[in-house]
């Protein structure tokens, strides 16, 4: 018998791409599910404050007031017992609890909270804990120097996350309103802002007090406003985030042209 013939190269090489492409298959069509088995069974860590009336505002906005949607006809609010549902009505500033601040609300042409990439709401997290420096400065702002010493145990920021200064205030979100007035509070400094956007590449910043910085002129929080950033005010839970290798996730509704508006953040630790 003689034996076959050797197949031509062009179909071997064919045969193989095609057994390559068939394996590769499935893992691609499966790598969300891939994704999703991971993250799903990793622990997650609710970084947001539940708002109500009693909730800090800054005085010149005013608390919430919440109270039953009505029927517009009759004024009466709807009940289950009556209409088989009820709903609620809420009044309340864009800055709110828990919340974004996006460009807009510094900048006449940035950014408003519908337009900010839907990419960039699901982030590489990092926290900066100050609650050390806090017990000889309560008050202390997180400076360049406190980011280098935090690289030499962590390592470098890495670009495109976000960074969470730690404090620990949330822990008096419901017990000491007065803590979350104007001053004193421990905040960012304005060469740490800057340094983490301009030399580090961070995408946003987030932090647990009602103000980026203790400066009169607010020039942290302009500058990174004006400068086509954002950032998450009144956060909660930082202590329970590892200092890097979590993710966060912060999303928010969508208002047409949005000045600001309270937020759901959480993150997923690794």
């Amino acid at each position: 018998m003689n034996p076959k013939p050797p197949l031509p190269r062009i179909y071997l090489i064919a045969t193989m791409l095609g057994s390559l492409i068939a394996s590769a298959a499935p893992a691609q069509n499966g790598s969300l599910a891939e994704a999703y088995k991971i993250i799903s069974s990793k622990q997650f860590v609710d970084l947001t404050h539940s708002f109500s009336p009693a909730t800090p505002v800054w005085k010149g906005f005013g608390p919430a007031t919440v109270s039953g949607a009505a029927d517009p006809d009759s004024g009466r609010p709807y009940t289950i017992a009556k209409d088989g549902f009820r709903a609620s009505f809420y009044s309340m500033v864009g800055q709110y609890g828990t919340h974004i601040d996006p460009p807009a609300h510094f900048d006449p042409n940035g950014m408003t909270v519908d337009e900010i990439p839907l990419k960039q709401m699901i982030l590489p997290l990092v926290v900066f804990d100050i609650t050390p420096k806090l017990k000889e400065d309560p008050n202390h702002a997180l400076t360049v120097a406190d980011i280098k010493d935090w690289e030499r145990r962590h390592g470098r920021v890495p670009a495109g996350c976000f960074a969470a200064l730690r404090t620990d205030m949330y822990k008096d979100w419901n017990t000491n309103l007065e803590r979350f007035k104007r001053y004193p509070f421990p905040a960012w400094s304005f060469d740490a802002i800057r340094f983490l956007y301009q030399q580090r590449g961070i995408v946003a910043n987030g932090h647990e007090s009602m103000d980026t910085d203790t400066s009169k002129n607010l020039a942290s929080e302009k500058w990174l406003l004006t400068h086509g950033h954002w950032q998450i005010e009144a956060m909660a839970h930082l202590d329970k985030a590892p200092a890097v290798g979590a993710l966060i996730v912060v999303t928010w509704p969508k208002p047409r042209h949005g000045l600001g508006f309270p937020a759901r953040a959480f993150a997923i630790l690794p």
